[in-house]
């Protein structure tokens, strides 16, 4: 009797011990199962926040469901992100390919081209997508192509451009000595042609020097070697270099305004910017009319440079283009006056690489006023100098550049170019 309950209490025992070791393994499971770090399904794993936030592309994280979990301020100011989605089409459907399959995608997208729009409008991105982490999670990087994109096609414009201007006068070279070689025996013939093959000659010698001028200073670097330079004595050398042309055409070139100005520059780059106003004033000017390049003191900073013409004028609509290369109002009439193309890209460029600006006023049948706006070279005062002891500007009000004389389809009054002070010959 005493051995059965013994065992009765034996196999309780057993029993209790038996439901307490089961019950402590599944707590251990239990506990094991919430140690294990794991990715939340709304959440990014940990340390890939920070890593995006270095990134220098547009970074956007979306999860299962397609929502953004993480978008960095680019992407949403281009246009990638609204709210916490994707609205870029092809970027979603590329997201839910590399979450089914797993492997990375990379392709190149166009943002914020309306329709009907040229295809260069909008902004342009390198785009890689790629999984991240084991729960549905993609990652969506964008590099902004745009700029890239538009060197490539001013270097590819220009390029053409080049080809096209210089196959130009090398074909009439190649022609003109053929006819010359098959016209021997007529000496009129010879210089006749002889004429004409240094006229060729010499407006391909100009197309040269203008792209190795645009080339020099459209780069990044600082002009170097840089020293006060008098205003009156640029206007003075301009006028002279394009006294030849001025004078084919019976045009009478004069200066005048505020004399006694000076900026800090190089003068021969500021002297073949102004040849090139002049040279343009002349060339689309008609017979018998004048050109006026003036001076004129701004404010205590700056000073103008005024080239007047009384010209055909330019179309409203070209105006915001007249300073790129190898742009040209009217191709024929540019073809007559033997221009590169390059003279107004280059009058920019000067003025940039001097701090400077150059804005136009045109209207057609009017004529054009190129302006040229300089920082005045500020003498260096001692310390403790009054700052009244400065010259005050010149802001009386100026009288007609021509004189008295204005064209005969003149702006209205309140609609017409800068006005230039009374002018002196140089």
């Amino acid at each position: 009797m005493e051995v059965e309950i013994v065992a009765g209490l034996a196999g309780l025992a057993g029993l209790a011990i038996g439901l307490a070791t089961g019950l402590a393994v599944r707590v251990s499971e239990r506990a094991q199962r919430v140690a294990v770090p794991a990715t939340p399904q709304g959440g990014l794993p940990p340390g890939v926040a920070s890593v995006l936030s270095v990134l220098r592309s547009s970074a956007v994280v979306v999860d299962a469901e397609d929502m953004v979990l993480r978008a960095s301020s680019a992407a949403r100011a281009f246009g990638i992100v609204s709210g916490d989605r994707l609205v870029v089409d092809e970027l979603l459907a590329m997201a839910r390919l590399v979450r089914r399959d797993g492997e990375i995608r990379e392709t190149e997208i166009q943002v914020g081209r309306s329709r009907g729009r040229h295809r260069a409008d909008g902004r342009w991105f390198a785009v890689r997508v790629a999984p991240l982490g084991s729960h549905g999670l993609v990652l969506v990087l964008a590099e902004d192509l745009t700029e890239m994109r538009r060197v490539e096609a001013i270097r590819r414009d220009f390029v053409a451009n080049v080809s096209h201007e210089l196959k130009t006068p090398v074909g009439a070279l190649s022609l003109l000595a053929e006819t010359v070689e098959s016209a021997a025996d007529d000496p009129e013939a010879v210089r006749r042609f002889a004429g004409r093959m240094q006229h060729e000659s010499v407006r391909l010698t100009n197309l040269v020097q203008d792209l190795m001028t645009l080339s020099w200073i459209q780069g990044d670097e600082p002009l170097s070697e840089l020293h006060p330079v008098s205003l009156d004595e640029i206007i003075v050398e301009a006028i002279d270099r394009s006294q030849i042309k001025a004078a084919s055409k019976n045009i009478e070139v004069t200066g005048g305004g505020k004399e006694g100005q000076k900026v800090r520059g190089d003068e021969e780059l500021l002297v073949t910017a102004l040849r090139n106003l002049i040279d343009n004033a002349v060339a689309y000017s008609p017979e018998n009319t004048r050109v006026v390049v003036s001076t004129r003191r701004c404010d205590d900073l700056h000073v103008e440079i005024n080239v007047t013409d009384q010209g055909i004028g330019i179309p409203e609509g070209d105006l915001e283009r007249i300073f790129e290369r190898f742009y040209r109002v009217d191709p024929a009439r540019s073809r007559q006056t033997g221009g590169t193309g390059l003279g107004l890209a280059i009058v920019k460029h000067v003025t940039t690489k001097h701090h400077g600006e150059v804005t136009v006023w045109s209207k057609e049948g009017s004529g054009s006023t190129f302006t040229i706006r300089l920082p005045l070279l500020q003498p260096a005062r001692p310390p403790g100098a009054a700052r009244a002891t400065e010259p005050e500007p010149d802001d009386r009000p100026a009288p007609d550049p021509f004189d008295g004389e204005p064209p005969s389809a003149g702006p209205a009054d309140g609609d017409g170019p800068p006005q230039a002070p009374p002018s002196r010959h140089p």
